[in-house]
């Protein structure tokens, strides 16, 4: 039956039921604390401030009697004494005595259970979970309102209640004050970013400046000793032509004639090299096709090596040369010195 098997816990039990009952009576002999004393304030609100709480559930309330006993029989048996809410031995009692007054042995169960719900409300307390403290005190409340526990723990749920309010205002300040330093921070080292970028962009750009005036200057001084040792090769080779023995037709085809350059773009200087402060010069050879344009462009000799071929092979496929009878290969020697 219920009763026996609440009784066989309740004997498990009996240590503890005693202890909490011992303690429950030094607290009542303790006088009251200036918290308890103290008139409600502004900042401290009355214990009669605390909203209501449903004891029961809706849905326990509606059960029948033989169900009721049921089920808070199976909750004690799971060590369901209080919790969790709408399925717990305590509801089903307090439900079970509203529908039979008379049964002693549901009186004697809630008697032996509230000790249980006192600690239970007072940990919650302790761990600002009010609204559970709240629902267990309704609970007790319903069962026993006169109870000498119920003043001092409707105080306390109170006091907690206005130190939780407390405290929440008091973090939010700090919160709101320390998102106020963040922004400041925040708008300070933007102003400070913007500054050093500022004075970088500014010497960024003057580097830039005197970078493309010196490359304009150099492209300027290789495009003059370009256009001399062009000047140079044409007189060397209509000093040869004229030099050379006369032939006569029979003997051995004519000789070509002497290439004319229309066109002679001087090369770009390779960057390292310019940086470097490194001069050199490439042979490349060359055939000049009869409509002047250049084609079969090859390095012969370079020093130092690779370091102006490219550059070299890239302004030579750029030349163009009078128009010839005949393709004519020849070759050319460009020179490279950061000082022209």
């Amino acid at each position: 039956m219920l009763v026996v098997n609440f009784s066989r816990r309740a004997l498990q039990a009996s240590a503890l039921v005693l202890a909490l009952c011992a303690l429950g009576a030094c607290k009542k002999e303790q006088p009251a604390t200036p918290a308890q004393s103290a008139p409600a304030t502004a900042d401290r609100p009355q214990a009669q401030a605390a909203p209501p709480q449903e004891a029961v559930s809706a849905q326990v309330a509606a059960m029948g009697v033989d169900d009721l006993r049921t089920a808070a029989n199976k909750a004690l048996t799971e060590q369901r004494l209080y919790a969790p809410a709408g399925d717990n031995a305590m509801e089903y009692y307090v439900a079970l005595r509203d529908k039979a007054p008379e049964d002693p042995s549901v009186a004697s169960a809630l008697t032996d259970l509230m000790p249980y719900a006192l600690i239970a409300t007072e940990q919650s307390i302790a761990r600002d979970d009010l609204a559970e403290a709240q629902r267990l005190y309704a609970l007790m409340e319903k069962v026993d309102a006169k109870a000498p526990a119920m003043p001092r723990l409707k105080q306390s749920i109170a006091d907690a209640q206005a130190s939780l309010v407390q405290r929440t205002a008091a973090a939010e300040a700090a919160s709101e004050a320390e998102a106020e330093r963040q922004q400041a921070l925040e708008r300070e080292r933007t102003a400070e970013q913007q500054r050093a970028q500022q004075q970088a962009a500014t010497q960024l750009a003057a580097e830039q400046q005197a970078a493309a005036q010196r490359a304009a200057e150099q492209q300027a001084a290789e495009q003059r000793a370009a256009e001399q040792r062009a000047a140079e090769q044409r007189a060397a080779e209509q000093r040869a032509a004229q030099q050379a023995p006369t032939q006569t037709a029979a003997a051995e085809p004519a000789a070509p004639a002497a290439l004319r350059a229309l066109s002679t773009p001087a090369p770009a200087y390779p960057p390292e090299a310019l940086r470097a402060g490194e001069s050199g010069e490439v042979v490349v050879e060359f055939t000049v096709n009869p409509d002047g344009s250049v084609s079969n462009v090859r390095v012969v000799r370079a020093n130092p090596p690779r370091t102006f071929d490219r550059a070299a092979l890239s302004a030579v496929r750029r030349w163009r040369f009078q128009p010839v009878a005949s393709a004519t290969t020849t070759r050319r020697t460009i020179g490279f010195s950061p000082g022209q």
